[in-house]
């Protein structure tokens, strides 16, 4: 992130202090962001405070002007309708369509009497989801359908990543979860899948640790939640 950072800042530099840009349209600014700063670019659009355009991409939310000139990176709120933050709702927007987009490659652990669902950024390295996941079934009992998608916390390369594609790729995939979560040995397999997109999706969302949880309305929680208390949580969200 420091590398970034830094990038950021000398390619923002150097553009308002050399090179004059003299259009202002988006393809600008794809340019800026895809071929000198490395990021790719989901959604430009006009941004909350007037003059500015907001940038999605594969590291969140920037604010830019239009001609490329500046660069912004941080939380925007509206004061006139009572501090709401202008990023996180652009977020939680993306956040949702993002899991709407992955149905189809979930692991999903559902509820009988389904109340709420919930999507869970996990891992099988990670001692808190194994915690979660040893309590699925209170979890289900109450009403809260658990769908797991993938967070491979040392990166797609490392070795740990294999596990879940082990999972995700077994004949009975909800049974693979639950050796793999208990530490027991999954029968390696291989298959087409889409892990490494749903662990840069994460990214792009502000997933940085697991275990993190969307809620219905695209809300981000990060950490571990006991079932009575995870209740308590959602019954809250509207």
């Amino acid at each position: 992130m420091k590398k970034l950072i830094l990038l950021i800042a000398s390619v923002f530099w150097c553009v308002s202090a050399g090179a004059q840009l003299v259009t202002d349209n988006d393809d600008v600014l794809r340019d800026l962001f895809e071929n000198q700063l490395g990021l790719a670019v989901s959604e430009i659009n006009p941004a909350a405070m007037p003059g500015l355009r907001e940038v999605i991409t594969s590291q969140g939310v920037f604010y830019a002007t239009p001609d490329g000139q500046y660069l912004l990176r941080g939380l925007m709120y509206n004061l006139t309708e009572g501090l709401v933050n202008e990023t996180e709702k652009t977020m939680t927007r993306v956040r949702l369509a993002g899991v709407a987009s992955f149905a189809d490659s979930k692991l999903v652990f559902p509820a009988k009497d389904e109340k709420y669902k919930i999507t869970v950024f996990t891992d099988t390295t990670c001692t808190y989801c194994r915690r979660m996941h040893s309590q699925i079934d209170e979890y289900n009992d109450l009403g809260i359908t658990v769908e797991y998608m993938a967070f491979p916390r040392y990166g797609t390369e490392h070795p740990s990543f294999n596990e879940l594609e082990s999972i995700w790729c077994a004949d009975k995939p909800q049974e693979a979860m639950t050796k793999g979560m208990a530490g027991q040995k999954v029968k390696p397999k291989q298959c087409d899948n889409r892990l490494a997109e749903q662990y840069a999706f994460a990214q792009s969302v502000g997933v940085n640790s697991t275990q993190a949880i969307i809620a219905k309305d695209g809300s981000l929680m990060p950490g571990y939640l006991p079932p009575k208390q995870l209740l308590q949580t959602l019954q809250k969200i509207k």
